[in-house]
């Protein structure tokens, strides 16, 4: 079968709740990182076979197939097509899955995955608040679901509470966690390691999401998020705004068009877990998509695991023993955002270019999705 190859990866800087690209249109915004994306690598957009774009708050500007509608605002061919996928906050990441599939079946050569949300525009963007909201009802609300899962409360709020009690996550270690998580991110600024794989975007130029002056004393004087909880928003992923874009080809469109590889994807998978507790996934992920790339963890150079939460990273810490330095090396969404849709390909656009920068070989990436499932990836470095 044919590999499919990474040959370009760009992201806008990410942006904080009301910030910097809280007013930008969401078909603007991915039009942006399109652009950027094939002015970088210099492919042809005619030759491109397709478009799939992560998002996962489709209303509103979000709506009407934002790859489509980030395409044409980009002012690229209108020959080229484009569908919007929704898998939570591993939209994105499953939209470069789709694109390596595509790749790999032969059914393409040369096709676009990445995604876009402006959580600015929808503060609470989780389907069951939106439809309460809207007066459309709950997804979680149907006789069937209440006949397998009952009438208990199902959100990733509670899910992330219920995984801390389950792996006896303190609020303490979950602080210590995200405090790192600010530190490092604010390390990869200061050393650059984040200029290559960032388009400055509508006077931004680097992530806002990082905070200097955040120390242990302050969130510990943060009011849980539930009474006699756990979880604060410290140690929650920040709502956020960004897109992000990879370019996945075939050898021989690498050929073809003059195209530089940077990573193949070397194997991809996706399970469903537990949706009440909804945010498990990635412990499950992790070891299916080791044993299908016959890898075991010692052979992974980094690894970005999302920190929706910080109970569901120190929990998949606990059952998978990956520990250290190579773990989320950069900071991760406790400190750099997590715009939903987008988060997949940022992650992947990340460990593309760290793996380069660092010289590792393998690296690998994985993140918990609303409903109860998770998609993890392997990627080498070429």
């Amino acid at each position: 079968m044919p590999e499919a190859f990474v040959v370009g990866a760009v992201r806008t800087p990410v942006g904080r709740r009301r910030g910097a690209l809280s007013a930008v249109h969401p078909a603007d915004l991915g039009a942006h990182v399109l652009r950027a994306l094939l002015d970088r690598t210099g492919a042809d957009p005619d030759a491109v076979d397709d478009v799939y774009f992560g998002c996962v708050s489709q209303i509103g500007a979000q709506t009407g197939n934002l790859a489509r509608t980030s395409w044409l605002s980009a002012g690229l061919p209108q020959h080229v097509p484009g569908t919007t996928v929704d898998r939570q906050c591993g939209s994105s990441q499953q939209a470069v899955h789709f694109a390596a599939q595509a790749v790999g079946s032969g059914a393409a050569d040369l096709v676009v995955a990445g995604g876009v949300e402006v959580m600015s525009l929808v503060p609470l963007a989780s389907p069951a608040t939106l439809g309460q909201q809207a007066g459309l009802g709950s997804p979680y609300g149907g006789e069937g679901w209440r006949g397998n899962f009952g009438d208990q409360e199902v959100s990733q709020f509670r899910g992330a509470e219920l995984i801390a009690e389950k792996w006896d996550v303190s609020r303490a270690d979950m602080e210590r966690f995200a405090l790192s998580s600010h530190q490092r991110a604010l390390a990869a600024q200061a050393e650059g390691a984040f200029d290559d794989e960032i388009v400055p975007s509508f006077g931004l130029t680097a992530d806002e999401g990082p905070r200097a002056d955040t120390t242990l004393q302050k969130m510990a004087a943060l009011k849980p998020l539930t009474e006699d909880g756990r979880l604060t928003a410290a140690v929650s992923s920040q709502i956020s705004d960004g897109a992000a874009a990879l370019l996945i080809a075939s050898g021989e469109a690498v050929h073809r068009h003059a195209l530089t590889p940077l990573a193949r994807v070397h194997t991809m998978t996706v399970v469903g877990s537990d949706p009440v507790h909804m945010l498990t996934g990635p412990i499950p992920a992790t070891q299916r998509v080791l044993d299908r790339a016959r890898l075991s963890l010692d052979d992974i150079d980094l690894i970005e695991i999302n920190e929706a939460f910080v109970s569901v990273v120190l929990a998949w810490q606990k059952e998978t023993g990956a520990v250290g330095e190579r773990v989320n090396a950069f900071g991760g969404a406790i400190a750099l955002g997590h715009p939903l849709g987008a988060t997949g390909a940022r992650l992947m656009t990340t460990l593309v270019h760290q793996l380069r920068r660092t010289g590792g070989r393998y690296g690998l990436q994985t993140m918990c999705e609303g409903g109860g499932m998770a998609n993890a990836t392997v990627l080498e470095r070429q």
